[in-house]
């Protein structure tokens, strides 16, 4: 690089003095750059680059390299070699003295024995090195290096012009077919799908929006920026904006509070503190743990065990073939919706009125949290919600403390209050999905038939309840997924530990659990030696029968999906292909997995949400909200006989709506949903359409509000288009009879003319629509109950291509078929189920949460955090909706699809899974191994064992041992396993 100042020119080499930071590179403030000089390579001169990360784009890399070699002209010599690697220092590393060894070497096997030797030994990681995955990194670093000289030397024979019958075996060795895969890096492709779904009747009015594919109303104004969020309310007079101050330690007592440095700084208005809360607040002096098996080993857990088992579990052990153990982890995931939390809160001038505008899935806990804390009725409290830049479950609980802190700061100084989480406080803070271990024992006949199986599952429930007690009791009734098993035993805890506290999440424990029971399946099959697609057909419900918690179901949907998915993926033919391109390719492997899913929708318990207790202090806060208690409803008793439709009655997912239709004819519709992007909006106005005879474009939705619509339920559990489209309905079909007498009177008329004549005669033109939800009821100590109004059942097939040298997987194919009955709007569900399914992959393959030992949360910005994004996209990714289902129990036979799709992610964890088993098998290594969650390029890099990764663990070796160097030879010029 060729600087320039009044002393005139210099030059500085990109050299390893460069690299290493020295002070004779360091820009003086006089110079300038004049310009960056890269050499054209020369004829004998190879110049590579390699690159490893957690996901394909927009992440930094565990390891990146650069490597380049001159041979001597018309020879394979080494005549200058440089090798550079990020990732493993503080800054870019040369591996000087490794390469100055390797001069007037051969380019050959024993060359890559020594250089891979010398580069371990001169680039070294202690173990505590910042951002860990020491092995992994160490293990890049050689596999890097032997992909360059696999494609030096297919470089090198093209130029030397050798065949394969004249060249020396030594010296130029021959790269075996398939071997070459190595060379081969995944391109990334633009993907590509197809969605299939029922059309409705013909005979269905043009008008009539149900069940048609019409985009989200809200869709255009979000991909064009004009749709308006919290924080883009315009700023009030007065406004004051307001930082939230974090603990330092995980687990302490508050002895005093010094703000005098935060007055001194320009602009601080107040600091508010716990003092400052004129109404309810609690705290807690338990004693926390770091983790689940901390917790486990102490016994500490936030709540009871939950525990369902049926048959005689002991006894079934005894009289089976094999019996197999294992253990299970999940790891967490973050929320990381778009939007922050974030809230304003503007006090009135009189009656100690608040408006509150907030991003939540619950605005009227919202409204009883800031009713609590300040000591004022809910009924002068009204929170705003015009729409939510995606929630998940984080914005059903968190919402409510960041809503009572801004109010109490409202309140305290008299002005508007406005608070907003930046990403990485926001991650810091608000917790996300538990993490789950989970252990399970598993009996069963050669067959494969499994004729017992014990679940224990533990989830880190942070240092408050929350909701891990709902989560937990959902863990447990889901474990089962699709299987009947007679003998059966499945338990669930939640642990307290130091971390902040986790809460509801997409799925709700369903895509934890339920990995420990389909990796059970997995392990089960390996054993008998059979697919585990086979070992999933063999143990799945075929007919009418009861859950474990006794509850009637018909799992004939469930087998249509799985048949169709099978059919749709062509997954047999694919399979053969996949073990077929696995015989010819070493370094990359294909795997295909097939996952049923049997979800049950809804909430476990018929009072949930209702009475407010004090929750302990959350780390990290200085004021402390309430939590929800969950109020266990009394046994209703046994019915006498099975049946498949339940009765509505009583039960947690109540819902109302309040319409109006003005004298223009125009409908303003109401609601206690909220629009969480996931188009609730247009399902409900799509409904008042449809009942109302009217088409869509004479409806509006204007915000979800306490003040029109009070005590609403928190838009969650997939119910929230089923609870409120029936409330929607309700409200329209009472407006629709008071106007029967005029549109009998005038049948010609027009839908104003009959609005008109309704005003002239005193007829009301609002009406509030009640749901009064589903019956649903779980009794724990007799292990029974009706706790879910209905299922949805789906599966997905998918295929990924594994590269056992680096641990990255490109997803070639998804295929999934999901009993939607009949969609409201299936552009919506199909996106649902689309985006649900992301996330899910999300969570099994690269989203990871780093904590340090003292629970400090180390990825917690998109830095260090990896959601999909457009290019992790499976290339083929196709969708059906099951056609011909229908249930009697849902608004028009629809079905909430919101989190389903979820666990169906699932899928290319295993595919995964199955790719990593087939180089293990070609390796002679164990195939029933247990993959871990998320499946990592580092966790799936070491799975893949071989000779680099057993060489990281040397540090020096005598020269005279060559490294074992006929088998690493062997993986270059003889077809022979490389282990």
């Amino acid at each position: 690089m060729p600087f320039l100042s009044t002393e005139g020119a210099r030059q500085i080499p990109l050299d390893g003095s460069f690299l290493a930071g020295s002070a004779s590179a360091d820009l003086k403030p006089e110079e300038i750059l004049a310009s960056v000089y890269i050499p054209h390579s020369r004829k004998w001169e190879f110049v590579s680059a390699f690159r490893q990360a957690q996901c394909h784009h927009n992440a930094l890399p565990d390891v990146n390299a650069g490597m380049r070699v001159l041979f001597s002209e018309g020879t394979d010599t080494i005549e200058d070699l440089s090798i550079a690697f990020g990732g493993v220092g503080p800054a870019t590393v040369s591996a000087h003295r490794s390469c100055q060894q390797l001069l007037g070497r051969h380019w050959n096997a024993l060359l890559l024995d020594e250089a891979c030797r010398h580069l371990l030994e001169e680039v070294s990681l202690p173990g505590s090195a910042l951002g860990g995955k020491v092995e992994f990194k160490r293990t890049l670093m050689v596999s890097f290096l032997f992909k360059f000289y696999l494609e030096v030397l297919q470089g090198l024979r093209r130029k030397l012009k050798l065949s394969s019958e004249s060249a020396d075996s030594q010296r130029s060795p021959v790269i075996a077919d398939r071997f070459l895969s190595a060379l081969e890096d995944f391109q990334v492709t633009l993907p590509q799908g197809v969605q299939t779904y029922q059309r409705v009747d013909p005979r269905q009015p043009l008008q009539d929006p149900v069940g048609r594919p019409i985009m989200h109303l809200s869709g255009l104004k979000h991909a064009t920026g004009e749709a308006t969020f919290c924080d883009d309310i315009p700023r009030v007079d007065e406004e004051l904006f307001m930082a939230l101050v974090t603990s330092t330690r995980a687990h302490a007592r508050i002895i005093s509070i010094d703000s005098s440095e935060a007055f001194a700084l320009p602009g601080v208005v107040d600091v508010i503190t716990a003092e400052d809360i004129p109404g309810a607040n609690g705290a807690d002096d338990d004693k926390l743990l770091a983790v689940d098996e901390d917790a486990i080993k102490h016994n500490s857990f936030l709540c009871p065990e939950k525990k369902l088992e049926q048959g005689n579990i002991e006894e079934a052990f005894e009289n089976v073939d094999q019996i197999v153990e294992g253990e299970v982890h999940v790891g967490g995931q973050e929320h990381f919706y778009m939007e922050t939390q974030r809230a304003l809160v503007i006090p009135k001038t009189e009656d100690q009125e608040l408006d509150v505008y907030v991003s939540t899935q619950d605005p009227a806990h919202v409204q009883k949290t800031v009713s609590s804390t300040l000591n004022i009725p809910s009924n002068k409290i009204t929170c705003h919600v015009k729409r939510v830049g995606g929630g998940f479950g984080g914005k059903v609980g968190r919402p409510a403390v960041f809503g009572a802190i801004a109010a109490v700061g409202a309140v305290k100084t008299g002005h508007p209050i406005r608070l907003v989480l930046d990403r990485e406080d926001d991650m810091l803070i608000t917790g996300g999905r538990h993490p789950l271990f989970g252990k399970y024992k598993v009996g069963f006949m050669n067959s494969g038939r499994i004729k017992a199986l014990d679940i224990e599952c533990y989830i880190n429930g942070g240092c408050t309840l929350d909701d891990s007690e709902l989560v937990t009791e959902f863990l447990v009734l889901k474990l089962e997924n699709a299987y009947k098993i007679r003998n059966l035993r499945l338990r669930g805890r939640a642990c307290m530990t130091n971390l902040p506290s986790n809460t509801a999440f997409r799925g709700f424990g369903f895509p934890q659990g339920t990995l420990v029971t389909e990796s059970c399946i997995t392990a089960v099959a390996a054993k008998c030696g059979l697919p585990p697609e086979k070992i999933r057909e063999k143990n799945m419900y075929k007919t009418i029968d009861k859950t474990i918690y006794k509850q009637a179901f018909s799992p004939e949907p469930l087998i249509r999906c799985w048949n169709e998915c099978l059919d749709k993926s062509s997954f047999h033919a694919r399979r053969t292909q996949a073990e077929e391109f696995n015989r010819k390719n070493y370094w990359k492997k294909r795997g295909i997995a097939i996952i049923p899913m049997k979800f049950s929708v809804g909430f476990a318990a018929t009072s949930y949400h209702q009475s407010m207790l004090h929750s302990p202090r959350v780390p990290g806060r200085s004021l402390n909200i309430h939590r929800r208690n969950i109020q266990k409803s009394p046994t209703r008793g046994s019915r006498e006989k099975v049946t498949m439709a339940r009765n509505f009655g009583d039960g947690w997912e109540r819902a109302a709506a309040l319409v109006h239709i003005y004298t223009d004819g125009s409908v303003l519709v109401a609601h206690g949903g909220n629009e969480l992007g996931q188009g609730i909006h247009t399902k409900m106005l799509q409904v008042a359409s449809h009942e109302l005879k009217v088409p869509m474009s004479y409806m509006h939705i204007c915000e979800t509000s306490t003040a029109t619509v009070p005590n609403t339920i928190a838009t969650a559990a997939s119910v929230g288009a089923d609870v409120n489209g029936r409330a929607v309905q309700n409200a329209c079909q009472i407006l629709l009879k008071r106007l029967e007498p005029i549109v009998k009177k005038n049948p010609d008329g027009t839908w104003r003319d009959w609005i008109e004549a309704a005003f002239e005669q005193r007829i009301s033109l609002s009406a509030t629509g009640y749901f009064r939800g589903y019956k649903a009821f779980m009794d724990w100590e007799k292990q029974e109950g009706d706790p879910f109004p209905y299922y949805v059942y789906g599966a997905a097939c998918s295929e990924v291509e594994i590269d056992c040298l680096t641990g990255a997987h490109k997803k070639i194919r998804t295929d999934i078929v999901m009993d939607a009955c009949c969609s409201l709007n299936p552009a919506i569900d199909v996106g649902q189920i689309e985006g649900a399914f992301i996330q899910g992959m999300g969570l099994y393959t690269t989203e990871e949460l780093h904590y340090s030992p003292e629970g400090v949360l180390y990825s917690r910005s998109p830095e260090e955090y990896k959601i999909p994004s457009v290019t992790d996209v499976p290339q083929q990714f196709n969708v059906s909706l099951l056609p011909n289902s229908e249930t009697p129990l849902t608004i028009y036979s629809s079905k909430g699809l919101g989190e389903s799709g979820m666990f169906l992610g699932s899928s290319v964890f295993f595919a995964i899974a199955d790719a990593v088993a087939a180089a293990r098998r070609e390796r002679d290594l164990a195939e029933d191994f247990t993959a871990q969650s998320p499946a990592t390029p580092e966790r799936v890099r070491m799975a893949c064992a071989d000779r680099f990764t057993d060489m990281v663990g040397w540090r020096s070796v005598p020269t005279s041992s060559a490294l074992l160097p006929e088998r690493l030879s062997s993986c270059v010029n003889r077809d022979h396993a490389c282990v």
